[in-house]
């Protein structure tokens, strides 16, 4: 898993969704929770730019003293309230970023063909709703506020306003798959404006 979340990285660097030093991505394997150390350039991510943490996301031997992401605990929240979730990938895409400007608490999108593919979405003919958070740089802000609005991440995603995104799933591929159809989805909302 390493290895590939690494290329994933590495590709959506290209895609301009990480810049700098930005983004966060995390894994479960056999119970154990890997995240991006904090500082790396994203356009160089390796396998070994992952560390070890705990499910309250303390750091694990022996990668003590290594600093893992800022927004770990975003991480170990949502492992906690999607038991099904493997892999978490975070963006900085400018199109959820810019959506998350022009609308309140929720981004509500219908219609698409492609809002299929979010899991359990079966028809391009509803409307979907997905959260937004405020950007907040304090973790107890999210341990408050995703348990208090769970029902509404039936899409496996958020938007965190002015900030990036999240989306998660039970392996790679989909994880891949929420992040990339929400995207999608604020793109073409974005091109109506």
């Amino acid at each position: 898993m390493k290895v590939k979340l690494a290329e994933t990285i590495r590709a959506y660097h290209v895609k301009g969704w990480s810049p700098a030093t930005s983004t966060n991505y995390s894994f479960r394997e056999n119970g154990q929770i890997w995240v991006s150390r904090s500082g790396v350039d994203k356009s160089t991510f390796q396998a070994e730019d992952f560390i070890a943490i705990d499910e309250n996301g303390c750091v694990q031997a022996p990668y003590i003293g290594v600093k893992p992401s800022d927004e770990t605990m975003i991480h170990v929240l949502i492992y906690r309230l999607f038991p099904e979730a493997q892999v978490i990938l975070h963006s900085h895409s400018k199109n959820p970023v810019l959506i998350s400007m022009k609308n309140d608490k929720v981004f509500t999108v219908g219609n698409y063909e492609l809002q299929k593919g979010f899991s359990g979405v079966t028809t391009h003919d509803c409307t979907l709703q997905i959260p937004i958070f405020e950007n907040a740089q304090e973790m107890s802000y999210f341990e408050q506020i995703l348990p208090q609005r769970l029902s509404e991440m039936k899409q496996h995603c958020f938007i965190i306003r002015q900030h990036g995104t999240y989306a998660w799933g039970e392996n790679l591929f989909s994880a891949k798959r929420h992040l990339e159809t929400l995207d999608y989805l604020c793109e073409c909302e974005l091109e109506q404006i």
